[in-house]
């Protein structure tokens, strides 16, 4: 089994879409350690803002499999793939870390992913994994966070009902 850390987000109702993409983690993979959620503006585009939090889960699947069952899941709530990269979406579902691999493959699978050098990404992920070390920089999540500069990329928590 490899311990996966994913980003979840969305700004299109992301309280309905984040609760039913947790609701399928759960069913297809079972417990899982959810980070808070946290709002924040729109990257690379102008849209509305993003929820986004990151979970951690277990799973037997290789990287390649567990992508395209992430895609599977965003494509059954909505997700268009005919749009620009940067657009609004309903779910947007990505592998940050498997394990200590890294890799560059296919279908924009980046493991890790660029992206983490946002605190969309690296906040929620250093709350649920503060110990856990970047495979190419040997840094724990924790201190990345320390270092990142807070006041650049602005989060606001966010609540997600039930």
């Amino acid at each position: 089994m490899a311990r996966v850390y994913l980003s979840l987000g969305s700004n299109l109702e992301p309280h309905r879409y984040l609760r039913a993409a947790l609701a399928e983690l759960r069913t297809r993979f079972g417990a899982i350690d959810v980070s808070p959620a946290y709002r924040s503006k729109s990257v690379g585009f102008d849209g509305a803002d993003f929820v986004n939090l990151a979970v951690g889960l277990d799973t037997g699947l290789s990287p390649a499999a567990l992508n395209d069952w992430l895609h599977a899941l965003e494509d059954r709530h909505g997700r268009r793939r005919d749009q620009p990269r940067y657009a609004d979406r309903t779910l947007d579902l990505d592998i940050v870390f498997y394990d200590a691999l890294v890799l560059d493959g296919p279908g924009h699978l980046q493991i890790p992913r660029k992206e983490l050098r946002h605190a969309f990404v690296l906040r929620p992920i250093a709350d649920i994994a503060p110990a856990f070390r970047h495979p190419l920089s040997g840094l724990s999540m924790a201190e990345l966070w320390a270092a990142f500069p807070v006041g650049h990329e602005p989060l606001q928590v966010e609540t997600l009902p039930d």
